[in-house]
């Protein structure tokens, strides 16, 4: 696929990830696809390397805590060979009231035939941690 094909596949991914389309978000990517989240596995278990299933169960626990998602917007795009690279911001409120806003980069690799093989997320996860684990 393109370059450009590539960046509205990622924007895409985010539109339907954020009105909790997760099954059309997760029809974009590979059956190994693998998500990574900055941080210490051992200090903040939604952090390191997972596979498909994996984030799908975080996820499912994400939506325990916050029902209506995390709305993730996209700001700024970068694509180059088989990777975009995205800037974005989010935002979400918890049972409890709590609200989640964050700032990321999101780095997705692409397959030669257009689907997300592999993300890897960049955030505050301090903030992550505060609005989900306590």
């Amino acid at each position: 696929m393109s370059v450009e094909q590539n960046k509205k596949t990622a924007l895409d991914f985010w539109a339907k990830f954020s009105v909790l389309d997760v099954d059309g978000a997760m029809a974009y990517t590979t059956d190994d696809f693998t998500w990574w989240m900055a941080g210490k596995p051992e200090k903040f278990p939604l952090c390191g390397l997972m596979s498909k299933e994996k984030f799908l169960g975080v996820f499912k626990q994400i939506l325990e805590i916050a029902p209506k998602g995390i709305q993730v917007v996209p700001l700024v795009t970068t694509a180059e060979g088989d990777r975009v690279a995205l800037e974005a911001k989010s935002t979400a409120t918890t049972k409890t009231g709590k609200v989640y806003s964050n700032e990321y980069h999101f780095l997705m690799h692409f397959t030669p035939e257009g689907k997300i093989k592999a993300v890897k997320e960049y955030l505050d996860t301090m903030h992550t941690f505060d609005v989900f684990c306590t």
